[in-house]
């Protein structure tokens, strides 16, 4: 089928926003691409030292046969129960590289800390930033030079993105990503969503509220809401940077080792059913292949987080995208799956239904994704329209249609939604998202009077004190990446979904991020320009009438044009600003706090 015309027009109009910054970048790509291998360009000295370390047999195989040599970059830490069973993967694939006539070597590490461990605590404000430090951090890595293609061993929040960011800075070399898969569903989310509703009104006490959250996070893999981690690994098969299909097999599945193994064989050029020659991952992640993950994130109603994070990715291969494009891509990309919190399902659910390959299949099929773009695989976007099998010892592959549980995944003939998850709204509070996947319809429209807080601590407050038992707008201002690094506020949840429950009419305005996960509340987030920026947040005060509009795409103040406009901002007290920034190592990020982009631009802090 033909490419619908809405992708082709914001993929145009990317292309040529990008022209300048894009044909820069390849050049570079190109350029770097013609040296010499690594030991055959570099000195002696620095040959002796890269391979001082390894048998005596990569060394041979490295420095005399030429053989290709692999860099291995992991987020491994026992910390992270998504990043735990990395712990044994370079051995496979060193032990797989061998068997192939290659060499592989763990070129570095990078931090992977844990959302779900910071929430609401002072390293929630190094988070976001975490992205930025993790992409350094694989450039120390890659930076050996010695390497002739790259495995990537990540999965969570900040982890992908930092990665990918990395990556594309080495954009001359193949990459593959290798994930390890979500946890075993054990409490369901809804179910522990309820118990920390329960909690936030002292219905439950600290015991019972732990055994929830521990019968929920119970072993090694990702969480199984569809937040932040799991969308990374939706968006990384359809840029086709996965072995595919790979993203939600289980850490214990005994397919997990063999896509492991076929990973090696793939950035080697040997995986699937012929050889295939892996472009160079600058060259493959194009204007196309964004466009494609905005489209697989707006299908499935990935996070919010994406809309920072895939625009720094872009502008790391030199591609400029913002919000305008995903909301007209919203506009014909049908929402095709409810996995928590869009629905009851978790990712367990999504993969047995068809996963990730049964959403591709659709939305290629339908013209809303470019099946054109090139892959690790010889075969395409196509291949990842299927899920592995294990025959014995083999991987198979087969088509992950049709959906074997259409309240789950549906086809594009019959979608939950004709419009994506996510929405643009604007106004005179500035621009800011909203997912409007989870939000039941009455929701989507709220106009209340607004309660303006400098801290999450500070709502949290207010609502133990019964303050907030009304219709309401909740407006938590300096939470931006200036101001204290943008962490997330979701133990906001819990106390907004208590009052919505009761019949209030309630919202959140905040130029801060929800959590990937965040539900059924409206949320107007990521307003920017923020207010420690001079945004016109800074401007609100208690008892403002609020209009957050999700049909219509706004986010105004109701007051007289006039008097909005003569009001002074707000500013963020000293003592406040002093405290945001010191204690438990930030201090350490002040120089990413002074320099971060927008949240539109990405929040980058590298530009």
């Amino acid at each position: 089928m033909s490419t619908h015309q809405t992708l082709r027009d914001v993929t145009d109009r990317i292309r040529e926003r990008s022209r300048a910054s894009r044909t820069a970048y390849l050049q570079r790509v190109a350029q770097i691409r013609q040296r010499e291998r690594g030991s055959d360009r570099m000195g002696c000295a620095n040959v002796a030292h890269a391979v001082a370390g390894v048998p005596s047999n990569d060394k041979l195989r490295i420095v005399a046969e030429r053989a290709p040599n692999i860099g291995i970059v992991t987020a491994y830490n026992d910390m992270l129960s998504a990043h735990a069973p990395y712990q044994g993967y370079p051995d496979i694939i060193k032990n797989e590289a061998r068997k192939l006539g290659a060499t592989a070597q763990v070129a570095g590490g990078v931090p992977a800390m844990c959302d779900g461990v910071t929430q609401g605590q002072p390293g929630m404000e190094l988070s976001l930033f975490s992205r930025d430090v993790i992409a350094m951090g694989t450039a120390v890595a890659l930076t050996h030079d010695m390497f002739d293609a790259a495995l990537l061993l990540g999965i969570c929040d900040k982890i992908v993105p930092g990665l990918l960011i990395g990556a594309l800075h080495f954009g001359h070399l193949p990459t593959v990503f290798v994930p390890a898969g979500p946890m075993p569903s054990g409490l369901s989310n809804s179910a522990k969503a309820k118990v920390r509703e329960q909690a936030a009104q002292g219905l439950v006490g600290r015991q019972g509220l732990l055994d929830a959250e521990m019968q929920a996070y119970h072993d090694q893999g990702t969480c199984t809401f569809y937040g932040t981690a799991n969308s990374n690994q939706m968006l990384l098969e359809a840029m086709g940077l996965h072995v595919p299909g790979s993203a939600f097999i289980q850490p214990h599945d005994g397919m997990r080792e063999h896509l492991t193994r076929e990973a090696v064989r793939t950035v080697l050029g040997q995986g699937g059913a012929k050889p295939h020659a892996v472009p160079p991952i600058g060259e493959m992640v194009d204007e196309r292949a964004i466009v494609n993950a905005m489209c697989a994130l707006l299908a499935t109603g990935g996070s919010t987080n994406h809309l920072i994070h895939w625009v720094a990715v872009a502008r790391a291969a030199g591609i400029l995208i913002d919000w305008n494009d995903f909301a007209q891509l919203s506009e014909v990309v049908p929402l095709l799956t409810r996995v928590y919190p869009n629905g009851s399902a978790d990712v367990n659910a999504f993969q047995q239904a068809g996963g990730p390959g049964f959403v591709i299949g659709e939305l290629v099929g339908a013209g809303l994704m470019h099946g054109d773009v090139a892959t690790v695989r010889a075969g395409g976007m196509a291949e990842f329209a299927n899920v592995p099998t294990l025959e014995g010892d083999t991987l198979r592959w087969v088509p992950a249609a049709p959906s074997k549980d259409e309240a789950v995944a549906r086809p594009v003939a019959n979608p939950f939604s004709a419009t994506g998850g996510l929405k643009l709204l604007d106004g005179n509070l500035g621009r800011s998202v909203i997912k409007v996947s989870s939000i039941p319809d009455d929701r989507h429209v709220v106009e209340a009077p607004a309660r303006v807080f400098d801290s999450q601590a500070a709502l949290q407050k207010a609502f133990t004190a019964g303050e907030l038992d009304r219709d309401v707008v909740c407006v938590v201002r300096w939470q931006g990446p200036q101001a204290n690094g943008m962490p997330e506020l979701h133990k906001l949840t819990p106390p907004l979904a208590v009052l919505q429950g009761k019949g209030f009419k309630v919202a959140l305005v905040t130029d801060g991020r929800m959590s990937g996960a965040s539900g059924k509340v409206p949320a107007a987030i990521h307003v920017s320009p923020e207010g420690a920026a001079g945004g016109p947040i800074a401007k609100v005060r208690d008892g403002d009438l609020i209009r957050l509009d999700a049909n219509a795409g706004t986010l105004q103040v109701l007051v007289p044009q006039d008097e909005w406009e003569a009001r002074e901002n707000a500013q963020l007290a000293d003592e406040q600003r002093f405290a945001d920034g010191h204690g438990l190592g930030r201090e350490l990020f002040a120089g990413m706090r002074r320099n971060a982009l927008t949240a539109e631009e990405g929040a980058c802090t590298w530009l």
